[in-house]
C-alpha cells in the first residue's frame, strides 16, 4: 500500500469474492467485499461494500453498481 501511495494511484480495489480475509476485515461472519481504496491526502482511505451497497468509483460518480450485482456478474464466468 505504502508503494502505490508513493505512486500516486488514486484508487485500488480489493474484491474478495471466497471470503478469505479476515473477520477484522470482512465482518463476522464473513462476507463478500469489495475494497476500496481512495487516495486522499497522500494516504489511503478504505470504504467497503457489501450486499446491497452502491459503489462509487472515483472515475464514475453516477454509477449505481452494487457489490451483489459485481459478484453475479463473476458467477456467470
Amino acid at each position: 500500500m505504502a508503494e502505490y501511495e508513493r505512486l500516486g494511484i488514486p484508487e485500488y480495489w480489493i474484491t474478495d469474492y471466497l471470503c478469505l480475509d479476515g473477520r477484522r476485515y470482512i465482518g463476522n461472519p464473513k462476507q463478500l467485499t469489495i475494497s476500496i481504496y481512495n487516495l486522499i491526502k497522500g494516504e489511503y482511505q478504505l470504504n467497503q461494500f457489501r450486499g446491497s451497497d452502491v459503489l462509487i468509483p472515483a472515475g464514475f460518480p453516477n454509477s449505481n453498481l452494487t457489490a451483489d450485482r459485481i459478484f453475479k456478474i463473476g458467477d456467470q464466468r
